[in-house]
């Protein structure tokens, strides 16, 4: 059989050559990794965390998608992107349903500031939901073949065991380099499948046993806004040093440091004034944006049933009547609950004046 021919001397690939597609790989029942050689045999540079631009052919007309990276520039022979297709999602469909090994298109890249490369650090960890797992594979595929020893913890989210992307090939890392460590936690089982890891959304508890050290790691971040909003507050209530996270988002790509956006999180502020008004018994107490309801209830003479005070038991949920509140908790109150005014009064801060139910 003849061997195929590598072009070593070859110059690395540039955005003005088609991507041929070379092999498709199932990963889960809606997501995919795709492989991509250059024809010329040029060879791949990037960053580990990067992305890049596909142009795609549509039948309506080409549309410009952008996709992290799931493959390493330790391995630069080829380039690869894992999508996972949303309900509402055009061009990804396309490519799951119609791009196969032997089609070209134009891509435009590789970019990005999201890379582990950008800031050195002893200890990582890496926190991911959903497809946003892709960058995290590929700056923990450059930790593997640098051939030092990585110390990263890698928490991921995902919706059900089945729908954790790249699962196996991280376990067979994990395995082999003690380094490495994999936390995975999901909303639901998988019918007739025993599950030992996590279940539920992530939460500051959960995220205490998985990382106890995690003031001392850099943090990579990449997941729907929500998702990622979470753990912002999750980390800024546990104290840790925001200077050292770094997030990618699923929306508009970020090609530079100048077009990064601010993080602007609304949170409690030292020496931040508040009121809060209890309707129920008449009751109106100053305090601080950092003090909770709860603590604030009491002082004033006040009983809200409580038990954990951490936001996972729900004992101290009341209603909200106006106002905001910062809450970070640990599942202990549902989104519908939320959504209707409902509050946990143990991990609830007043941004300004509030007026509760009490």
């Amino acid at each position: 059989m003849r061997k195929p021919r590598l072009n070593w001397a070859a110059e690395p690939w540039s955005d003005d050559e088609l991507l041929e597609c070379a092999m498709v790989v199932p990963e889960t029942a809606d997501a995919a990794t795709f492989t991509f050689r250059a024809p010329s045999g040029g060879w791949f540079d990037y960053q580990p965390g990067q992305f890049i631009t596909l142009d795609l052919p549509l039948p309506a007309g080409n549309v410009q998608r952008t996709y992290t990276i799931s493959s390493s520039p330790s391995r630069p022979l080829s380039i690869s992107v894992t999508v996972k297709a949303q309900r509402t999602s055009l061009a990804t469909r396309w490519m799951l349903d119609h791009l196969k090994p032997g089609m070209r298109i134009k891509a435009y890249g590789p970019s990005g500031i999201f890379s582990s490369l950008r800031h050195p650090a002893k200890k990582h960890l890496f926190i991911s939901a959903g497809s946003g797992v892709t960058p995290m594979m590929s700056m923990t595929t450059w930790a593997w073949d640098s051939g030092e020893m990585p110390d990263i913890v890698f928490v991921h989210a995902a919706r059900a065991p089945s729908d954790i992307i790249f699962r196996r090939r991280l376990e067979q890392f994990a395995d082999r380099v003690p380094g490495l460590q994999l936390r995975f936690t999901v909303e639901e089982n998988d019918p007739f499948t025993a599950w030992t890891g996590y279940l539920g959304r992530l939460n500051q508890i959960m995220l205490g046993l998985m990382a106890p050290d995690y003031l001392e790691r850099e943090v990579f971040c990449c997941g729907p806004e929500p998702f990622m909003q979470s753990v912002r507050e999750m980390l800024v209530s546990l104290g840790y040093d925001m200077d050292h996270y770094h997030q990618e988002s699923f929306g508009a790509p970020i090609r530079t440091e100048a077009d990064a956006p601010v993080i602007d999180d609304v949170a409690p502020e030292e020496g931040a004034k508040a009121q809060i008004v209890f309707a129920g018994s008449g009751v109106t107490a100053p305090c601080a944006e950092t003090d909770t309801v709860l603590a604030v209830a009491k002082r004033s003479g006040l009983n809200i049933p409580s038990g954990c005070t951490f936001g996972l038991c729900g004992t101290c949920r009341i209603r909200k009547l106006s106002g905001e509140v910062h809450m970070v908790h640990n599942g202990g109150i549902s989104d519908d609950d939320i959504a209707e005014g409902w509050i946990l009064a143990c991990c609830s801060h007043p941004m300004g004046r509030i007026e509760v139910e009490v």
